[in-house]
This record gives C-alpha cells, structure tokens and sequence, in this order.
C-alpha cells in the first residue's frame, strides 16, 4: 500500500531527461534567430552558414551511434557528463571565433558532438528500461521536452539576442546547461531498475512479441521495417531543421516581423506540448505506427501552411492546428525499434538510424533552406519538398509490421523459438 503512494522514479528521470532535451534541443534547432546575427558578424553569406549547419547537423549525427556505443561500454551518467563538458568547452570556443574555419569547428563540429551526448537517443534507452507497461506514455513526454525547446528557446533567444547578442545568449545557455545536467546525472540517471519495471503484476500489458536474445546489429539492418523507420527518421530530420534553421527568416523574408516569425514557430511547439501530452496517452492502446502515420501527415500538411501563409492570422492558425500532432516521430520511432528489436540493441539501433536517416535528413533540409533560396528566390522550394516527404513518410508508417520474424529458428527461452523471415 505505500508503495502506491510514491510516485514511480521512472517518472524523475522522465522529467530531468525531457528538462536536458528542452535546452539540448533549443539551442541546437533554435539557431534561426542567431542567423542574420552571425552572418553581420563573421560576414557569412547565407550559403555559407547554410554549410556550417549541415556539417554540424552530420556530425550531430555521427554522435548518436558514437553515444550508443559509449552507453553499452559506461552508463548514461557518464555520457552526459561528458556531453555536458563537451558542450561548454564549445560554446566558450564559439564566442571567441573570428572566421568561418574557427566557427566550422567550434559550432558546426565540436557543439555538435556535444548536444548529440545530450540528445533523446542517451536518454531514450534508460527511459525503455524503466518503462514497460508505459513506454510509449513515458517516451513521448521526453519528446514534449524537444517540442517545449522549440517553444520557449526560439522567442527567449529572439530577446536574449536584442538585449545581450548572440555570443553573451549562448554563454547564459551553457551555464543553465551545467546547472540542469550536473545534477541530474548524478542523483537521478541510476540504472537499478526493479524487476519488471512499471509492470511489476506482468498483466499482459508488455510487450507480447519479445526479440531474439541473441539478435545482432547485422540481423537488424537486413529486416525492410528497419529502413523504413530510416526513411522517416530522415523525412523527420529535413523538415524540422529546416524549421528550425530558416523557418524564422523564411517568414521574416514574407514581411513578417522578427517576434510575430519566432512567435509563428515558437507556437508550434507550444501546441505541441500539449499534443504530446495527448498522443502520450493514447500511445500505449493504440498500433503505435497509426500514431506515427497522424503524427507525418499532419506535419506534411503543416510545411505548404507555413510556407503559404500571408498574414499573422493564417501564421498563427496554421501554427495552432498543426502543433496539434507535430509532434512524436521520434519518440514512436524509438518505440517501434525498442518493441521490435529490443532494448540491448536500442542505443546503437536508434543511433545509427538517427545519423543515417535524421541527421543527413537535417543536413540536406538545413543547406537547401539556404541554397534554394539563393538560388530560385523562393522558400517554396525547400519547405514543399518538407511537406512531399512528411506525406510519403506517413504512408510508409502505415506499412510498419507489429512483429519481425527472422531467417532462422532462434532461441529466446526456454519453451520458446521464434521462426523468422520478414
């Protein structure tokens, strides 16, 4: 009976590791207001800082597998600590660059290894393991963390910028980081989780097809539903980097002032928090690929909204309806991947998926943004093939299996042996 009484620690964890997305996320998809800032000072053409994004977007990626091989090797303390560290020594690098090399390497290279310690895929596997009866729930409130980044972060810095500029914002951010990710990783990040997790009655709520024991990485990479959560991952990456590195210049260049573009933005993530909360709900009752299928579709429809919308009302209206379900591709993804494959493999898996198809998605969204409209005089470009993507992704979830079979009998128990062949 007490033990009714105490809130689940699985649920602390969920809540210090949606707080490290908010500010992770915020200040890594937030860089539209830093923009034309930059450019005036490190005199970068748009193309240019367009690059500097898109490197720094694949080096985010190549951190995801690298912080996935690092968790099976120590334990996610150590990894956000060494993120954290990482973090700092960057920003403080960032401050001081002078050129365009300088600004590759300290925001585009180092910065970016550092967020990707700090990102959902470090945190995604200790949440899966707290979680059982309840990770979809658990799953999605860490991805209301990267939605209330895009919320809070991008007018905050709009105004930090106005008020202190740009290098004094990103310093105030790496000491917030430092206070937020210290703590938690020490008294909260523990990895002694009980027998069964949040389902300690087993009343048949788990996960019913459990993954092979002895599945590999190989095994994972030769099943389709793997590259169709890759294909998503970087429809997901295209269209919310683009978001996030020129969807506040792109309505600024539609005569929208600097607060009513970051505002438009910031509102999709302030609707998302509470889409999230919703989705979060119904993510354990229903498939979880319908959910990822509503989840794209709506976001397709959201990108031709944004990009065609030529008043504060239709700004803010799209805005509104589409946060509604902008949210959660991520965190069904992982879901989907932890359900079918397994927690073992979950970090490396989720890493890998996220570099090949999330951040090389991010990279070509980020550079197009800027490219496209050098070149054609036009955001229709970059933010329609947003919107194509997005729907194609959808339609693809909606082929997502509810289990994985494999090529050959494996024993994954006792009385147990699953034939498989996808």
């Amino acid at each position: 009976m007490n033990e009714k009484k105490h809130l689940y620690f699985g649920w602390y964890i969920v809540i210090a590791a949606s707080s490290i997305v908010l500010l992770t996320t915020g200040i890594r998809m937030g860089i539209g207001p830093f923009v034309n800032p930059i450019m005036n000072d490190l005199r970068l053409s748009r193309t240019e800082l367009s690059i500097i994004i898109s490197v720094g977007m694949i080096l985010y990626g190549v951190g995801m597998p690298l912080a996935g091989i690092l968790l099976k090797s120590f334990n996610t303390r150590i990894v956000l600590l060494l993120g954290m560290t990482i973090v700092c020594i960057s920003i403080v690098w960032t401050v001081n660059s002078k050129g365009m090399l300088s600004f590759l390497l300290s925001f585009g290279g180092l910065l970016s290894i550092g967020l990707s310690f700090l990102s959902s895929i470090t945190l995604s596997p200790i949440i899966s393991k707290w979680f059982v009866r309840q990770r979809g729930k658990a799953l999605f409130y860490l991805t209301t963390g990267s939605m209330a980044g895009i919320a809070i972060i991008t007018p905050v810095e709009t105004w930090l910028n106005s008020l202190v500029g740009w290098q004094n914002t990103l310093l105030l951010f790496g000491g917030i980081l430092i206070c937020l990710v210290f703590p938690s990783a020490i008294f909260i990040m523990r990895e002694d989780v009980p027998e069964k997790a949040d389902n300690p009655g087993d009343s048949g709520d788990k996960i019913k097809h459990s993954p092979p024991l002895d599945l590999t990485l190989k095994d994972a990479l030769k099943t389709q539903t793997y590259w169709k959560i890759v294909f998503a991952l970087f429809a997901c990456g295209f269209g919310m980097n683009l978001l996030g590195s020129h969807g506040v210049p792109m309505l600024m260049d539609h005569h929208f002032a600097p607060m009513t573009a970051s505002f438009g933005v910031g509102m999709i993530g302030i609707v998302a928090i509470f889409g999230t909360l919703f989705l979060g709900q119904l993510a354990d009752r229903f498939p979880r690929k319908n959910i990822l299928f509503l989840v794209f579709f709506v976001r397709g429809l959201g990108f031709f909204g944004l990009v065609l919308s030529s008043s504060a009302w239709q700004l803010f209206l799209v805005s509104a309806i589409g946060g509604l379900a902008w949210a959660g591709s991520v965190a069904m993804s992982t879901a989907i991947l932890s359900d079918l494959y397994g927690i073992r493999l979950l970090g490396i898996l989720n890493g890998f998926a996220y570099f090949v198809g999330h951040q090389i998605g991010a990279a070509v969204g980020s550079f197009l943004g800027g490219w496209g409209i050098e070149v054609f005089g036009t955001h229709l470009f970059s933010f329609s093939a947003a919107g194509i993507l997005a729907l194609l992704a959808s339609l693809a979830s909606l082929t997502i299996p509810q289990s994985i079979s494999f090529s050959k009998p494996v024993k994954i128990g006792e009385n147990h042996n699953i034939t498989t062949g996808e």
